[in-house]
This record gives structure tokens, C-alpha cells and sequence, in this order.
């Protein structure tokens, strides 16, 4: 697929705005068990400690710590479902963007600052204040355009990329879920 230029990422903008502000829901969940891989599930399990079950999340560990461990404000990362639709188009090349959870829902800064819970399915998550930004893997997926548009200063605050989440009530989630802020 080619990769969109900036003018026709920024046409999406209205559409992405209007996500649902505290009633969403969850479009898909996808496990990443090594560097690379992607499966989609329609049901996972959540839990504080090892962040979605199946995921490599901790044992991947992170470029953000001293030690190199996975970092604990980065266990689980969201992305707006809107916005991976207008970045990756079709559904199939959602998992592409890295992230576990897509969900129709206001990520923006205004809507969900750092320590505001969600809960989906049985789960609680805080969102963190650790950015999510496009990175070289998303610019090779995506193309420079794409990351240029997540990480502009103008967009910044809508978390066009995603956010970072943690886990404070291990549950159980499946795609379709009610996503809400508690």
C-alpha cells in the first residue's frame, strides 16, 4: 500500500475529533508475542503485572529504563481506532502500528490526562504520562508523512500516535467492549 502524504492524513482530522469522549468502545485487540509478530485476538486478558497475556510487553523491556527492564507506565499502549484507520487504511494493517488496544475514543489530552481511568470488559487502566510518538518502525510502515503528522506540534495534544496505560484491575477484555472513563 502507498503510503498517504500529509494533506490527506490532516482531511481525516474532523472524523478523528469526533470520536466518543466517555463512551467507546474496543475495535480490536492485538498481542505481540515476539518483535514483529501480531495476532489478533478477540479476547485478552489484562493483568497488572504481566500487562495483556501473551504479550512480550515484559519481556521485550524498554529503551526508557536505566536497566533496560519493561517499563511499567508503557505496559499497555492505545491507539485511536479513527486515527489508524486514516494512517494504515484498511483493518488488516492496524497491528502494523504496534499497539495492543484500538478503540474508538477521545485520546486526546483534554479528554484523558495522565492518571484518568478506563475500564474495558472487566479491566481498569490508567492512562500514563510516558508519550507515544511514531518512531523509525512506524515511518517504515506508514511513511514519513504519517509520522510527521503524529508527532506535529499542532496535533500533539490529540495523541494521534496513542497513549501509554498501565494496568490496575487485571480482567478480562474482548473486542466490541464498552470503553468508558471512570
Amino acid at each position: 500500500m502507498a503510503h498517504l502524504e500529509l494533506p490527506a492524513l490532516e482531511s481525516g482530522l474532523d472524523d478523528i475529533r469526533r470520536a466518543p469522549k466517555d463512551d467507546g468502545r474496543l475495535e480490536m485487540i492485538v498481542r505481540r508475542p515476539v518483535v514483529e509478530e501480531r495476532e489478533v485476538v478477540d479476547e485478552g486478558h489484562l493483568d497488572a503485572v504481566e500487562g495483556l497475556t501473551g504479550d512480550s510487553w515484559r519481556t521485550r523491556g524498554s529503551k526508557a529504563t536505566d536497566d533496560g527492564s519493561a517499563h511499567p507506565d508503557m505496559q499497555i499502549t492505545l491507539m485511536n481506532a479513527r486515527s489508524a484507520a486514516v494512517i494504515a487504511g484498511e483493518r488488516d494493517r492496524w497491528p502494523l502500528a504496534g499497539d495492543q488496544l484500538f478503540v474508538d475514543f477521545d485520546l486526546s489530552e483534554a479528554n484523558l490526562p495522565a492518571g484518568t481511568r478506563l475500564a474495558i470488559g472487566s479491566a481498569v487502566i490508567e492512562i500514563t504520562a510516558e508519550p507515544h510518538t511514531g518512531c523509525g518502525k512506524f515511518a517504515d510502515r506508514f511513511g514519513a508523512d504519517a509520522v510527521a503528522f503524529v508527532n506535529a506540534t499542532r496535533h500533539r495534544h490529540l495523541h494521534l500516535r496513542g497513549v501509554n496505560a498501565r494496568v490496575v484491575q487485571a480482567g478480562t477484555i474482548r473486542a466490541g467492549d464498552r470503553v468508558a472513563k471512570i
